[in-house]
């Protein structure tokens, strides 16, 4: 159709669709399961303790199938207009109003998921060199200073890998990173089959059922579609399906080690388990080797996740404020300065990694995962292709109905 025809000959739509992508498809899921695992990965057990095993794996399942199916719905949404920016959909179902409300949403989810990962810095790697070190009683030594450390952290690794020009670069990053949480997932299983003794004295107190964090928790854990869009993008020999398998496989992965990790660390500690989980492990030996070793992974795996995370957000910022400029170096290089200086100071002054959680788990997150797929998928699908009264629509509409009341 002629409307359909203009879309897809406008600046920004030349930009997407004129793109030959590079990445591979194994780098690309790469990319998206790094963008979905995170440091919601530490505050699972503390989830499962507060719903039980059973519950909490029913609400796992769902969280995933449906973050799935809302990837499906805004892959197909892409294909008809042509558009592979989140925040463009949201301007050909609403125009503006639904432009700055995907924008928005994505900036606030990836900031709050950034802080969060630069919280894990700011605490776990003081204890980290203080154990190598083995310094028992810091007395304020500046390389245990955990704001000193993230504000290097962020300079020295993130801004490097941040300031590159393609999210495609970064899938070997992104391998490494996942290499580093599949060894924090055997050693959890590893330190659950010789707790022994340990478990005997946490399992003592009853399991409080709890929902007020667990579902924000896993809608949090599960958030990686301001990521799709641009990994669709840069994906070598792009289709729908192809994107689609992507997804896929990277979130079954993910699941199935959210799951382990979530087990094995609940079995551990039971009703005794913290909001983060190495936490928890600090109080049986602060100087075990393994832990030690694991904490440096989750480090490594959280600080190579940044990067990854904050491409979207300078995407939205420039499709907010800048939406028919070109690529420009300077701009490109201030916006990412302008967001890390933002989370260092966020990381700073921030009280906990669980207000995180429930915060940006229980706005922004259900709005990139469920709502905004869904009613973009509605409002952009054309009546002739399926109508209002669709099987397909109509169980999106349920589902939409449903989680915004839920929320």
């Amino acid at each position: 159709p002629q409307q359909q025809h203009s879309l897809l000959t406008t600046p920004d739509m030349c930009v997407e669709m004129c793109f030959e992508g590079k990445t591979s498809f194994g780098m690309s899921v790469f990319n998206l399961g790094n963008a979905i695992m995170g440091s919601g990965i530490l505050g699972l057990s503390y989830a499962m303790a507060n719903t039980g095993v059973v519950l909490f794996l029913v609400l796992l399942t769902v969280v995933a199938v449906l973050s799935s199916y809302s990837i499906h719905l805004l892959l197909k949404s892409s294909g008809i207009v042509g558009i592979r920016a989140y925040e463009q959909l949201g301007q050909r179902a609403f125009g503006t109003p639904g432009k700055m409300a995907a924008g928005i949403a994505i900036t606030l989810q990836n900031i709050g998921a950034m802080s969060s990962y630069l919280y894990i810095v700011k605490y776990e790697f003081p204890l980290v060199i203080q154990a190598f070190l083995g310094v028992d009683n810091p007395s304020g030594e500046w390389y245990l200073n955990g704001n000193y450390l993230v504000i290097m952290v962020s300079i020295s690794v993130i801004l490097p890998l941040a300031l590159m020009k393609q999210l495609g670069y970064l899938g070997y990053t992104s391998g490494f990173s996942l290499t580093c949480m599949v060894f924090f997932l055997i050693s959890v299983g590893g330190k659950r089959v010789g707790a022994g003794a340990t478990v005997s004295m946490v399992t003592s107190q009853s399991i409080v059922f709890q929902t007020a964090y667990t579902i924000p928790i896993l809608a949090f854990a599960f958030v990686c579609h301001p990521e799709v869009l641009p990994i669709y993008t840069e994906l070598k020999n792009p289709t729908k399906q192809r994107m689609q398998h992507v997804s896929n496989i990277s979130i079954v992965v993910m699941y199935t080690m959210y799951f382990l990790a979530a087990l094995f660390g609940y079995l551990t500690f039971y009703g005794e388990v913290e909001s983060e989980l190495l936490h928890t492990y600090s109080r049986l030996d602060p100087y075990d080797t393994l832990i030690l070793c694991v904490r440096l992974a989750v480090l490594t795996a959280v600080t190579l996740t940044v990067p990854i995370v904050l491409f979207p957000v300078r995407r939205a910022i420039q499709q907010l404020f800048f939406p028919n400029k070109t690529f420009y170096w300077p701009r490109h290089i201030a916006i990412a300065v302008t967001l890390l200086t933002l989370i260092n100071m966020l990381v700073i002054f921030a009280p906990n990694i669980l207000g995180i959680f429930g915060i940006i788990g229980a706005t922004s997150a259900p709005c990139l995962i469920f709502i905004f797929p869904a009613v973009f998928y509605i409002r952009i699908v054309p009546e002739e292709e399926e109508p209002m009264r669709s099987t397909p629509k109509i169980l999106v509409k349920l589902c939409r109905l449903l989680l915004t009341i839920g929320f």
